[in-house]
């Protein structure tokens, strides 16, 4: 065996190779380059998962509200110095301190005892109270029209110890049911325009109403630029065409005249018989009395 065959079979080299052979070691390979990995996409599961909000211990849970506590907002209210939204924006600015201390927190629980200091003036609220009166004629709800009529306020005088203020207006002439009320948030909702509680009255003219003054009506004046609109206009059943019954949602005793007085009636007498769902039911001209739970819980929601 010669040397170049002995050389091959120690060195591993595959027979019938044509490349000389060598007793020397091979050289290692040099290592790759490796170039910087490439930062794996964001995979569904993880978008997912990054977008969920860490849901976060609320250390400010509200707690249940016990027996004979009441929110600020509404002791405030009750005081009747403003309306709950009102509180609101007073409690936010600090004006409200509790037992002394500001109080900004909204839903803050007024326990009894507690003594509520409203922008310097300590509160005493008062229990909510709600009076139906059958008003007779020459008392006004205005306080600017002299010595010759009075107040209405003298005709419910002795109903309660707490200020109260009619709900709308009623002219000397006006007769019929107007409530009394110390809840500043019922006074405010039926002084708006778009409040949606009926009322009806009875209408009384110097002369019977044609009937095509009766469509006019019933399809809506226009009175000084404005468009009027009456849910309901009749003749009532077995009195003269002169006395006419008129449904309609406005407070306002002006715009009842204003569309007799528009079609040249002069108009002797309005007479409020229903009044957000109260009627003159066993309430004489000139009494008045309480109104019952029910009827509370109905009116607020009329």
């Amino acid at each position: 065996m010669n040397n170049k065959e002995g050389n091959n079979k120690r060195g591993g080299s595959r027979p019938n190779s044509s490349r000389p052979s060598s007793n020397k070691p091979k050289a290692a390979l040099p290592k790759r380059a490796q170039s910087p990995k490439k930062a794996k996409p964001h995979t569904k599961a993880t978008e997912v998962s990054s977008n969920k909000v860490e849901k976060k211990p609320n250390p400010t849970a509200k707690r249940p509200k016990a027996k004979d506590e009441i929110r600020l907002n509404k002791y405030i209210s009750n005081s009747g110095v403003c309306s709950r939204r009102d509180a609101d924006i007073y409690i936010q600015s600090g004006n409200v301190k509790v037992n002394g201390v500001p109080v900004t927190e909204m839903g803050y629980l007024v326990k009894p005892g507690d003594v509520v200091n409203f922008d310097g003036v300590t509160l005493t609220p008062e229990k909510k109270v709600y009076i139906l009166l059958n008003k007779p004629k020459n008392f006004t709800t205005a306080l600017d029209e002299g010595q010759e009529y009075r107040n209405v306020l003298e005709l419910v005088k002795g109903s309660t110890t707490s200020k109260i203020a009619a709900v709308g207006r009623m002219d000397k002439n006006t007769t019929g049911l107007l409530l009394f009320t110390n809840d500043t948030d019922l006074i405010r909702k039926f002084s708006l325009p778009n409040q949606k509680s009926s009322k009806i009255y009875q209408v009384s003219l110097d002369k019977n109403l044609k009937f095509e003054d009766l469509e006019k009506i019933s399809k809506g004046l226009f009175i000084d630029g404005h468009r009027v609109f009456v849910e309901e206009v009749s003749y009532i059943e077995g009195e003269a065409k002169s006395e006419i019954g008129l449904k309609l949602k406005t407070t306002n005793i002006k715009v009842v005249r204003n569309i007799f007085e528009h079609l040249d009636y002069d108009v002797l007498r309005v007479d409020r018989v229903a009044f957000a769902g109260l009627t003159k039911k066993n309430l004489p001209r000139g009494n008045w009395r309480l109104l019952t739970d029910q009827e509370i819980i109905n009116i607020k929601n009329a």
